[in-house]
């Protein structure tokens, strides 16, 4: 489908009015599909539910190829959406930008900062809730070997990652973790069979919990070790669902409310830089109907007591941005 297409079968052109018209909010989903039951698919869950409760309309336009970026960014500023909402640190540069060229749109990006009065900067304590699926990972590990496969190789996966290893390693200091990623380009996001094998080369070497930090490459990840018969752990939206038996839980990032509650201040939201952390329930690990069996009592005594601690300080989990090492491998 090209770039015209695509945004014209996305917008919802009608209008939310309370007393007058307001202008339509916008979403562009990165590669992937907004349907990657991961990051993209938390992203529509809460224009969805913006949707739901208020009546409103908004756009959205599904990325087909990095080309795509300026124009789309500059399409959807054209036909009056606003606030215009990204998903993805991989809109930042083109963002920084055009954002100047659309001084009364306002821009919110996800997983990126970009210093523009226009733009709020949405971040997320990735670390901190990793670090809670790690404790989970060590408790139920029965090999003292976890794994973790991330998507694109890159600085903010690596945040999931180190916080992963170092809640693991407070529970087993003596046990591994395995590292792999899927590639080094956006393509990296959407390969489930290249996922599958590394989940299947992990579990030879006695890897029996694998996290998947990779969008839609952790779907073949997920099915690899449920074929398998371990445990695996999702990621951004809740994926226990995917395989009832053998998730042991998913490390939510909550993008749903990231874009509910930019469509809910519409042109009136804030700029500057948002961060979303384990304390404000911006981050943390789904425990429902489909993994409770998994966890037991001391592994939810466990969580409780680390994100109290964390919420304090009294932890202080690695942040892989601010620091490009890890310190637990």
């Amino acid at each position: 489908m090209t770039l015209m297409k695509s945004l014209l079968a996305g917008c919802a052109l009608s209008t939310l009015t309370t007393g007058a018209a307001l202008a339509d909010p916008a979403l562009i989903f990165d590669l992937g599909g907004k349907f990657d039951k991961s990051f993209n698919e938390a992203a529509y869950a809460g224009a969805t539910r913006w949707v739901e409760e208020t009546g409103g309309s908004y756009k959205e336009l599904e990325m087909q190829s990095e080309a795509q970026r300026e124009q789309a960014l500059r399409r959807l500023a054209e036909t009056g959406a606003n606030p215009i909402v990204m998903t993805g640190f991989a809109f930042g540069d083109v963002l920084n930008k055009i954002a100047p060229d659309y001084p009364d749109t306002k821009f919110s990006i996800i997983d990126m900062v970009v210093d523009q009065p226009n733009v709020q900067s949405v971040v997320f304590t990735e670390e901190q809730g990793s670090y809670l699926a790690g404790i989970m990972a060590g408790m139920a590990s029965q090999t003292d070997i976890v794994g973790f496969i991330g998507g694109m190789d890159i600085p903010l996966i690596h945040k999931f990652e180190c916080g992963y290893a170092q809640g693991f390693k407070a529970t087993r200091p003596d046990g591994k973790v395995l590292i792999n990623y899927t590639g080094t380009t956006p393509a990296a996001w959407n390969d489930p069979v290249k996922g599958g094998e590394l989940a299947k080369a992990q579990i030879s070497q006695g890897a029996d919990v694998i996290y998947a930090a990779a969008g839609g490459t952790g779907i073949g990840v997920l099915q690899a070790v449920a074929d398998e018969d371990k445990l695996a752990i999702g990621v951004d939206s809740n994926q226990n669902h995917l395989h009832p038996g053998n998730m042991l839980t998913s490390m939510v990032k909550r993008v749903d409310n990231a874009v509910y509650d930019t469509f809910v201040a519409g042109t009136e939201m804030v700029p500057g830089v948002k961060v979303m952390d384990l304390a404000a329930d911006g981050v943390g690990v789904a425990i429902d109907d489909a993994n409770k069996d998994l966890v037991t009592a001391e592994m939810q005594a466990a969580v409780d007591d680390a994100k109290a601690k964390i919420a304090s300080g009294e932890i202080a989990v690695h942040d892989y941005m601010t620091d490009n090492t890890c310190p637990v491998e």
